[in-house]
């Protein structure tokens, strides 16, 4: 297995702007650190979850993938455009108690997450399995992966949490950004 590229092929999926890493950023913005905390714990697990199943299930769901895939396309679609409206119309002054930005939305978003279900279906079969099948190298290639993720969602957690008092300064201009990253995301799922 070539290391180098399995894990620059994880920090690039991990790192980049996708849909949880543009929530992680406006969840620091609207409510602070610490919610957004409890959203990067729920989307880590998830997406441990997501990597302990795909795991397991690579060789099962070889020939229903596309179809899988399908469903998760529009589904994380909608989603995902749900996300950039209320980012977009977001009223600080008119701020209620939201659900956004909780361990639970964290934790479903990866599950609605196109890229992360993507991910977590190709880097087995390309990585991992060709060269490893044994239970305890699998449990520790979800092990780095899940780390890697973190590492990600923690850098964006740290990144708003810095340029926090500039995101508020420039709320709607930032929040209109942040949204159409969103969309464009939508839009290349189906690219």
């Amino acid at each position: 297995m070539n290391i180098t590229s399995f894990l620059i092929y994880c920090f690039i999926i991990t790192f980049t702007p996708g849909p949880t890493n543009i929530d992680i950023l406006s969840t620091v913005n609207m409510h602070g650190t610490k919610r957004a905390m409890q959203y990067t714990y729920g989307a880590t697990i998830a997406f441990g979850l997501l990597l302990a199943l795909s795991a397991m299930l690579n060789t099962m769901l070889i020939t229903v993938i596309p179809k899988i895939l399908i469903v998760m396309q529009i589904i994380g679609s909608i989603y995902m455009l749900f996300l950039a409206y209320q980012i977009c119309k977001k009223d600080k002054s008119k701020q209620t108690v939201n659900q956004t930005g909780t361990f639970m939305s964290g934790f479903l978003m990866q599950f609605l997450n196109p890229k992360v279900v993507t991910f977590t279906m190709t880097v087995f079969p390309s990585f991992i399995l060709p060269y490893y099948t044994a239970i305890p190298a699998v449990t520790i290639s979800v092990i780095v992966i899940t780390l890697i993720g973190f590492s990600a969602f923690m850098t964006w957690v740290l990144f708003g949490t810095i340029f926090k008092k500039f995101l508020q300064k420039h709320e709607k201009v930032v929040n209109i950004i942040m949204a159409l990253f969103l969309v464009y995301a939508a839009i290349m799922i189906w690219l």
